[in-house]
């Protein structure tokens, strides 16, 4: 049996999380993202955007999670000679933690970045040989 967990008698604090992951691409394709190279357009602006609709929309997404007030979202990418990293940082008043929300929005984030580049990185089969979204985690999780 599954069940929300009661989270009615704890107090409102301000809670933030970060989590962060990698996706593998060609180092090709990691160029035309940095020179702006993309037919789908601007790569990381739209990741970004993506990430943060995520985060605001993960209670829709994942089915015990609470619906929880977000103060903020950010999200960062790093350009990396053979992928991109990228973290983001979700912030809460609230009952409950936000690591599922920060998962939620770089997870989202990178699952954008692979959609927008996916046409560079197929080979002549159509399939996707060496991209790879990786080393999703929480890295930081604080509660005042």
């Amino acid at each position: 049996m599954a069940r929300m967990v009661d989270v009615g008698e704890k107090p409102h604090v301000e809670r933030r999380a970060k989590a962060e992951g990698f996706i593998i691409l060609k180092p090709d394709t990691v160029e035309k993202i940095k020179t702006g190279g993309i037919p789908k357009g601007d790569v990381l602006t739209v990741a970004k955007t993506a990430g943060i609709m995520a985060a605001k929309r993960t209670p829709e997404i994942v089915p015990l999670t609470h619906p929880i007030p977000i103060t903020g979202v950010s999200i960062n990418f790093e350009l990396e000679e053979v992928g991109v990293m990228a973290e983001a940082e979700v912030k809460s008043r609230g009952q409950t933690g936000v690591e599922m929300e920060a998962l939620t929005a770089v997870t989202v984030a990178l699952l954008t970045v692979w959609d927008m580049v996916k046409g560079l990185e197929k080979d002549n089969k159509g399939q996707y040989p060496t991209v790879k979204i990786t080393d999703v985690k929480v890295v930081e999780k604080v509660k005042k």
